[in-house]
């Protein structure tokens, strides 16, 4: 006899435990474009979840490669920009199943979330290589890594510090990071010749501008929490 397949809480109760696991933040709550990703996330994991497939780490690592593969491909040339969004189309959806999978098979840990933010930041770095590889300002590649990485750090370090929340929801949350970066490259590769250097550096400015004007906010936030 087949054991029965795990029991897949309905869309309601992920979300509350989902809330309950991201400072008390509730999907259900969240703009449409978000709320609509998450939704969709759901409904894949409790396919993966109801098919036998149960190690959340395990989907961590496969986005972590697809990632990782993006400068790989685009590293071909600029005609393959395109594959570089669908790769981190892909990688995007295993980031977000995995936390489906850890909390719908009652297999979240906080080790697990240690792992899956180091895999956030090291995939965000290979995004920022990518659009290096395909004519983008290194500084200003390094100048995005690196305010990506205070608005994660800081907003660690102000629940440490007693922040019983996100703060609050900033302009340059990773959602927003994935679509401007998967949008970014799509336009890259529908344009040609001159078109592309001022296509991939209005690219990195539009993630310059709104990663600064997140971490303002985020600072604005976290100042009200524990002020």
């Amino acid at each position: 006899m087949s054991a029965r397949a795990p029991d897949v809480r309905d869309w309601d109760g992920y979300a509350e435990r989902w809330a309950a696991a991201h400072g008390g933040y509730d999907p259900r709550s969240a703009t449409p474009l978000v709320r609509g990703w998450l939704r969709m996330s759901y409904e894949l994991g409790a396919v993966l979840v109801r098919t036998g497939v149960r190690s959340p780490n395990a989907v961590t690592v496969l986005g972590l490669l697809f990632s990782i593969a993006v400068p790989l491909a685009v590293a071909g040339g600029r005609g393959w920009a395109f594959a570089g969004a669908v790769l981190v189309l892909l990688s995007a959806v295993a980031d977000t199943v995995d936390g489906v999978l850890a909390v719908v098979t009652g297999r979240a840990s906080r080790l697990g979330q240690v792992y899956d933010s180091a895999a956030d930041r090291v995939a965000e770095a290979c995004w920022l290589v990518a659009l290096v590889l395909l004519g983008g300002p290194a500084w200003l590649a390094v100048a995005c890594g690196g305010v990506m990485w205070l608005h994660e750090y800081v907003r660690a370090r102000a629940t440490v510090a007693g922040m019983s929340d996100i703060g609050t929801v900033t302009v340059a949350e990773r959602p927003t990071r994935v679509l401007v970066t998967i949008f970014g490259l799509l336009a890259i590769a529908a344009v040609a010749g001159h078109w592309q250097d001022a296509t991939v550096l209005a690219v990195l400015i539009a993630m310059a501008a709104l990663t600064a004007a997140g971490f303002a906010q985020l600072i604005a936030g976290v100042r009200r929490a524990l002020s």
